[in-house]
């Protein structure tokens, strides 16, 4: 019996390295490809690059002689095949360089790094926000009867469709403004991330109130309910240990995806609260039509989203333990 079973069981272990190799070729394929229309994109706008850089240097938008444009092209290797410069694009990232910011004459690197902290860990604030507000909302309204489900879906539903810009234009007159809890410009400390957080979360605590709702009533009617009842659980410990956990696999899944929604949000976000960031540094660069530090941002959300994906990965594997031996 054992010899018949052995090899159902070691399976899934053989198949998991070749599996986790896919992941990782497919990443990589998803992250070039970004590199690749970004670079593509970038170079076919409106706007000769050498002309930008010179007006940018000396403060004046004119127009400028081929004699001017020249030595900057053949400094910055713009007058090479397209082939060529992507080349040259491609093995500067592999180094880690993603170039020179024409607008502010720093590293991009170093732009980024300064400002990273601040979006990322006010979209790291809005996602746990979002899971405060979904989770016991889901608790108190999902497998409740017809019309509490109802109120909660429609309440989900609202909060889904509710603009980024409106919420918090409305907080920041109400709160801020109105009753002075909170200040007017958002800065990076804990008092003035609360209402770009809660501006952010309420949308996606809709969505995955929604996503938590779908799956937490398919899994109030699966025979794991009756028996743990049957054992003597009461209804509120099998809503919140069972039924709970395995509603959260749709819900974790929307989350990676709302890292990298929260990222793009909080362009407007910060612009709305004053606050330091990469989305005010976003609006700069394409207005200014800084391609190196716009590439660069792009280029590491994208990263940010396959890193992300991988850890979602991961934490499948903790909250449903079925599927470590499919993984």
């Amino acid at each position: 019996m054992s010899d018949v079973t052995s090899p159902q069981l070691q399976g899934p272990s053989r198949a998991l390295p070749g599996r986790i190799a896919v992941r990782i070729a497919s990443a990589l394929f998803v992250l070039w490809g970004t590199i690749t229309v970004t670079f593509l994109v970038l170079s076919v706008l409106p706007g000769d690059r050498a002309t930008i850089l010179l007006n940018i240097t000396s403060g004046q938008v004119i127009e400028r002689t081929p004699a001017e444009l020249a030595p900057i092209n053949a400094q910055y290797g713009f007058d090479k095949p397209i082939a060529q410069q992507y080349l040259h694009y491609f093995s500067q990232l592999l180094q880690g360089d993603l170039g020179f910011s024409f607008e502010l004459q720093r590293p991009v690197t170093h732009i980024i790094a300064e400002q990273l902290l601040p979006t990322f860990s006010l979209a790291i604030a809005a996602l746990l926000l979002a899971w405060l507000i979904a989770i016991p909302w889901t608790l108190f309204t999902a497998g409740r009867g017809r019309k509490v489900g109802a109120l909660g879906s429609a309440v989900e539903t609202i909060m889904a469709g509710l603009p980024q810009y409106w919420i918090g234009i409305l907080l920041l007159i109400v709160f801020a403004i109105g009753l002075r809890w909170f200040p007017v410009v958002g800065g990076t400390t804990l008092w003035g991330t609360v209402l770009p957080a809660i501006t952010l979360a309420i949308p996606l605590a809709g969505f995955i109130g929604h996503a938590l709702r779908g799956e937490f009533e398919r899994s109030m009617q699966q025979p794991f309910v009756l028996s743990a009842r049957a054992r003597g659980m009461s209804l509120a410990s099998v809503r919140l240990r069972h039924v709970l956990r395995h509603a959260l696999i749709p819900a974790i899944t929307l989350s990676g995806w709302a890292i990298g929604n929260l990222l793009s949000g909080a362009v407007l976000v910060e612009a709305v609260f004053a606050r330091p960031g990469l989305g005010n540094v976003l609006v700069n660069a394409v207005s200014n039509k800084d391609f190196a530090l716009v590439s660069g941002i792009v280029i590491l959300i994208s990263f940010l989203y396959i890193i992300i994906n991988l850890v979602v990965d991961l934490i499948y594997l903790i909250v449903d333990p079925r599927l470590r031996g499919q993984s």
